[in-house]
């Protein structure tokens, strides 16, 4: 994702002593395993933010990132419930753009992405859900957030479930899994010193392991400081289902994200899950042109960021006939019985983001 947001004026470091964090004991439910559900598994709801400011977006890029939150939020809600959190004198504009199709609570909100500030759900055997809050810090202390860094413990609450504790710092857009052990994760973004210094694939590993049940992380490179997220996996490689894996490829020789996604490539296609099946990788490259109303050097434009919600996958499109028809037939062949919902999302796109950053799913 690209860097349209304001820089955080103030930045608090966290050390590692222990991963266990804020002081807390961690009281694990009946069986003492977390397990974070695929994606594509049953919702009891989504989870979404109507965040965007003036002073982050821009009066142009805000209403049109409105406009679009709106647009994502109705398909959704076509699906599942939607729950969305807004600032109290966003209230107005939210009820008006989205209608009855989500349900509002007031809380305090720097931005829209929900994918990276909202807490990360799990569940153990006994079905009992938790969630993880993973401590944002503004992508390594880049943005404001104040207000974004109570989210997770705001809609943990608003759930009625446990939030479970830890210092390590990660965006649940960095954590791709697929239900079933294996997870992929961008170094660039998760042991990166703005996050977690001194924190090596070992140790990260092992928490992730106790809090989100991995049996085993494919770690991409991913790249640092070229976006605000220093290259979060939901860019570059997503779980459909257990053993499949879609993939962006960048065919612009000039961008940076050119190599990146060739050797994640090489990387996914050698790689094997937890139970020592080699993934099937289908890829999904990017539009070769978008429409020009929002387009800016900073537009991510890749169909990668879908979302999967019930009997459904929410999905980009940008204009690119050829290219929006390639993904939405990908999409089809490997998500058989699921609707494909295309939308333009191009002012969100604009800011850096895409449909799976602005929301996060609350398992059933």
């Amino acid at each position: 994702m690209a860097v349209r947001r304001n820089l955080l004026k103030a930045a608090v470091a966290i050390g590692f002593t222990g991963m266990i964090g804020r002081g807390a004991t961690m009281a694990f439910a009946a069986d003492n395993s977390w397990r974070m559900p695929d994606e594509g598994d049953p919702h009891r709801a989504t989870w979404m933010a109507f965040g965007p400011s003036e002073d982050v977006w821009g009066k142009k890029l805000q209403r049109g990132a409105q406009n679009n939150l709106a647009t994502i939020a109705k398909a959704i809600s076509a699906h599942e419930p939607v729950n969305m959190l807004v600032r109290a004198e966003d209230r107005e504009t939210a009820e008006r753009l989205c209608g009855d199709a989500v349900t509002l609570f007031v809380h305090e909100i720097d931005d829209l992405w929900m994918r990276d500030t909202g807490p990360v759900f799990v569940k153990n055997s006994a079905g009992q859900l938790a969630g993880v809050d993973f401590n944002f810090n503004g992508w390594g202390n880049k943005q404001e957030h104040g207000g974004d860094a109570e989210v997770a413990e705001f809609v943990t609450g608003k759930t009625k479930v446990e939030t479970l504790r830890t210092k390590l710092v990660l965006e649940g857009g960095g954590i791709e899994v697929d239900g079933k052990g294996t997870a992929i994760i961008t170094e660039s973004c998760v042991l990166n010193k703005n996050r977690n210094p001194g924190v090596g694939r070992e140790q990260c590993e092992e928490e992730l392991g106790r809090l989100l049940g991995l049996k085993k992380i494919i770690w991409l490179p991913g790249i640092k400081g070229k976006d605000i997220t220093d290259g979060h996996t939901d860019f570059y490689a997503r779980f459909v289902s257990p053993g499949v894996v879609v993939a962006g490829l960048d065919t612009d020789p000039t961008s940076y994200d050119h190599a990146v996604t060739k050797r994640h490539l090489e990387l996914l296609k050698e790689a094997t899950d937890s139970s020592g099946q080699k993934l099937q990788v289908v890829v999904i490259p990017g539009p070769g042109s978008v429409r020009p109303q929002f387009e800016n050097k900073e537009f991510a434009a890749g169909y990668i960021n879908f979302y999967l919600c019930n009997g459904a996958v929410i999905a980009p499109e940008f204009g690119d006939a050829k290219a929006d028809r390639f993904c939405r037939d990908a999409l089809r062949d490997i998500l058989p019985g699921r609707q494909i919902v295309q939308l333009n999302i191009d002012a969100i796109a604009a800011g850096g983001g895409g449909i799976h950053c602005t929301t996060q799913q609350q398992p059933a």
